[in-house]
């Protein structure tokens, strides 16, 4: 299965995602600060990344342009607690957004649809 890197500043976002993706089998790293999330990413391949869009520590759309830009094949699922940030151009830059929900159902679907279509270790 897929390793997947979880941005998120939220511990309990974090731990939700985590334990619904290790339960489907992925492999998962996760990240509470964009900073963490650099490090990792240029240590270790990962096939995707799930990143909370509005980081309060720091600035989420720049982060994303940062990762398309240094990681351009990186599939990247922006997650927002808003549905109007799907409207939003910079959410044109990740390969999908989703609206953050206690129902992991659109995540996973969404991940098994992009992998799918993604060479392993994308990175």
């Amino acid at each position: 299965m897929g390793r997947i890197l979880i941005i998120d500043d939220e511990p309990g976002i974090r731990l939700f995602f985590s334990d619904v993706l290790t339960e489907q089998g992925y492999r998962v790293s996760e990240a509470p600060s964009g900073a963490v999330a650099l490090k990792l990413l240029s240590r270790e391949p990962f096939d995707m990344v799930i990143m909370d869009i509005d980081l309060r520590s720091e600035n989420g759309p720049r982060l994303l342009e940062r990762l398309v830009a240094e990681y351009p094949r990186l599939p990247i699922i922006v997650c927002s607690t808003s549905c109007s940030f799907a409207d939003d151009p910079l959410a044109q830059l990740a390969k999908s957004s989703i609206v953050k929900s206690c129902d992991p159902g659109e995540l996973l679907r969404e991940i098994r649809r992009i992998l799918s279509d993604q060479p392993t270790m994308a990175r």
